[in-house]
């Protein structure tokens, strides 16, 4: 079973039925990583949108455990505007749906413009550094198909109690094809940011849904490389969110995400 990411996106993207298959390499727990899961949705419904329209706008609900294997991505059309199109993606395994997501694309048009204050720091590590390496007791195993480094706030259940992290990341893979995709398989790593207020590894936790906000269009984004800034923002009663900025190698502002996920006292035997 193929896990190189590019290859899963083509040969979804070349099914007549939407079918696509994923090996437990890009596992996360008993699930598989969201933001492969949250790729194949856009990689679906990227077909039934013109070209000429950026995703602008990406929400997806993780409705159940989406396992290493087979899955079915069922798209639909909500509604094709003169500038705007608006699509939904379901995916199931087992007759049962595991993800839900909403997309936006749309053209460019004539507006104001805001530049953003930044936070960006242009300190790239060395390519070929894998992104698990520096702590892989700790780090799930797809992390080995991203190159890149943790710059600031801890690892997951390193304890620092730090609400902030920042991470460089890159693709190992080829991922030129899939300009979107890329985008949103990155802006995924991050895990919760409350975990590195723990240090027992078998503290479970997962999303319950995401938004992910492209402020530049993916396919004027040409880096393999991207910066990511995650801040704790809350957490009460089992439940954590937070927010993100991922830049591009230069500098831009490529994407902003907001999560609200769930986490567990840990099992005890």
């Amino acid at each position: 079973m193929n896990s190189d990411l590019t290859d899963i996106l083509r040969a979804l993207r070349d099914s007549p039925d939407n079918r696509a298959t994923v090996s437990e390499h890009w596992s996360q727990g008993r699930s598989l990583f969201g933001g492969i899961a949250a790729a194949l949705a856009v990689t679906a419904m990227r077909k039934e949108v013109a070209p000429d329209r950026s995703l602008r706008s990406l929400m997806v609900s993780f409705v159940g455990p989406l396992l290493p294997g087979e899955s079915e991505v069922r798209t639909r059309v909500l509604r094709q505007g003169g500038n705007v199109s608006q699509t939904s993606a379901e995916i199931l395994q087992d007759g049962q749906v595991c993800l839900q997501a909403l997309a936006a694309y749309g053209k460019p048009r004539q507006g104001l413009t805001v530049e953003p204050g930044l936070d960006f720091v242009a300190d790239r590590p060395a390519p070929d550094a894998p992104l698990r390496e520096q702590d892989p007791m700790r780090m799930p195993g797809f992390l080995k198909f991203f190159e890149g480094r943790w710059m600031e706030g801890g690892t997951p259940y390193s304890g620092d109690a730090k609400d902030s992290i920042r991470i460089w990341a890159a693709h190992s893979s080829d991922m030129s094809a899939f300009p979107e995709e890329a985008v949103v398989v990155i802006a995924d790593i991050p895990p919760p940011v409350l975990l590195n207020r723990v240090t027992d590894a078998r503290t479970p936790s997962s999303s319950l849904s995401w938004s992910l906000e492209f402020v530049t269009p993916p396919e004027q984004i040409s880096s393999r490389w991207f910066q990511l800034r995650f801040d704790l923002e809350w957490a009460a009663d089992g439940y954590t969110q937070q927010s993100g900025r991922i830049f591009s190698e230069d500098g831009r502002l490529a994407a902003l995400s907001r999560q609200t996920m769930v986490y567990y006292r840990a099992r005890t035997k």
